[in-house]
């Protein structure tokens, strides 16, 4: 019996310690990669941030703002995805190395054509005849420019539609999440990134011919080895100066949407010469990492542990309280290793007593999460019950409130003095005054009035 007691407490003991020990921290992926942001679509929270706000060159990734304000032109009426238009010779006269679809000098194709020109084999002169077709490249960077701003793409300038060097061509990788997800609102656009190929139709210059995307997570035509199931889409990047860059996107099996921008990543070779492309596989690493490690969960509602609150009531003779909860629920995408016990949160109800009547529902004031110094919302607390009001504590409130006015003291005051003044007039000064009346009245007959009655001799 003793043997099986030790047993008994120690595993006691080793499962109290296994409760005891912290959950392990959520690891940092330290990515290969100048910057990185990865964010929730659906909420737009951003689950991960390495230098995503520094600002960096975005190469051809820029030709997704491209792609958007042709898409808003479209939208407008100002063009239609139909619409035909014929290269000029410039639009097709690129630098030497510069990516391109092959489009010749003075071949037509239409708006539609020249976005899968633009955005699968990341056409420079698709870039330049779509920047023609809405007033020239100079018009069109303006165009790209008022729609950062629109976006609050803060720490973002173009100079070009293409995205091939110039030091006041920049952004950041929180900016491109934002153009990123803008864009992918448009369903043109989301049907192109994520296509792997696209026939192009015979021209009035080539024959029928197939453009592949860049993007190594949805097609091998480039790069081989990197195809992510859940990817999306959206855009690849290279110069020299900004690395290897990919704004990405993907959906997971449960429907979640997550974004992930790596720029300025590299090629690294091993031993054996074989190349690793890290704009492609960090990027799908990182993506796996962010679904594996955050879930959409319910951080406050009525249920949470330790949220009602009691606030003192007056006026009612059925309790000296009521109940506050929380209306509404805060959710978020948090990370694996996140600790309800660590959140704190912020009230702000009453400090003095409230008056019946309360209503079921009734606003007294709200209550705010906050968890490793970041805010993540506010909720209503409203009365849990309805609180009667008594009408004899109201009567005698009333009467003490108005008691209690200066003007009623000073009323009150003045008459008592009247009241005093009248009195001290009845109980003292009249009765003097009618004792000395009498004493006047009896005097005046002994000595009688002046005239004289005597009848004798004189």
């Amino acid at each position: 019996m003793k043997k099986y007691r030790f047993l008994s407490l120690l595993l006691a003991g080793l499962m109290a310690l296994a409760l005891t020990v912290p959950a392990a921290a959520l690891e940092d992926p330290q990515p290969h990669a100048r910057a990185v942001v990865i964010v929730d679509g659906d909420t737009g929270e951003v689950l991960y941030d390495f230098n995503a706000r520094q600002r960096m060159y975005p190469a051809s990734i820029t030709k997704i703002m491209t792609s958007l304000v042709v898409l808003e032109a479209v939208d407008r009426g100002e063009l239609s995805l139909d619409t035909p238009v014929t290269a000029s010779a410039q639009a097709v006269n690129l630098p030497l190395g510069s990516s391109t679809a092959d489009i010749k000098a003075g071949e037509t194709l239409t708006i539609q054509q020249l976005l899968y020109c633009d955005l699968l084999p990341s056409g420079n002169d698709a870039c330049n005849i779509l920047a023609e077709a809405l007033g020239g490249v100079t018009d069109f960077a303006a165009r790209m420019n008022a729609k950062a701003q629109e976006l609050g793409m803060k720490d973002s300038h173009f100079t070009n539609p293409h995205g091939l060097h110039d030091p006041e061509h920049y952004t950041t990788a929180y900016d491109i999440y934002l153009m990123s997800r803008a864009a992918m609102d448009n369903e043109t656009f989301r049907t192109i990134v994520r296509s792997p190929s696209y026939t192009i139709p015979a021209t009035n210059m080539q024959p029928e011919r197939t453009i592949y995307t860049t993007n190594g997570l949805l097609g091998s035509w480039y790069f081989t080895g990197y195809l992510y199931s859940k990817a999306i889409g959206i855009k690849t990047g290279n110069t020299e100066e900004a690395g290897r860059c990919l704004a990405s996107a993907a959906v997971d099996e449960l429907g979640r949407t997550f974004y992930c921008v790596v720029l300025g990543s590299e090629v690294v070779t091993d031993e054996n010469g074989n190349r690793d492309y890290k704009h492609l596989s960090e990027s799908k690493r990182l993506l796996e990492w962010a679904f594996q490690n955050f879930h959409r969960i319910t951080l406050l509602n009525q249920d949470t542990e330790d949220v009602l609150r009691e606030v003192a009531v007056s006026l009612s003779d059925e309790g000296d309280y009521v109940l506050a909860q929380p209306v509404g629920e805060i959710s978020a995408t948090m990370p694996s290793d996140y600790d309800p016990k660590q959140a704190e949160l912020i009230f702000d109800l009453p400090t003095e007593p409230i008056e019946a009547p309360i209503t079921a529902g009734d606003k007294l004031g709200t209550v705010t999460l906050k968890y490793d110094g970041v805010e993540y919302g506010t909720l209503d607390m409203v009365a849990a019950d309805s609180v009667a009001r008594s009408d004899f504590l109201y009567t005698v409130q009333q009467i003490e409130i108005y008691w209690g006015k200066w003007w009623v003291k000073a009323a009150v005051i003045g008459g008592v003095i009247l009241i005093l003044l009248l009195i001290l007039y009845i109980a003292v000064l009249r009765p003097k005054r009618r004792r000395a009346k009498r004493y006047s009245y009896s005097g005046g007959g002994r000595r009688g009035s002046g005239r004289s009655n005597y009848r004798g001799r004189r």
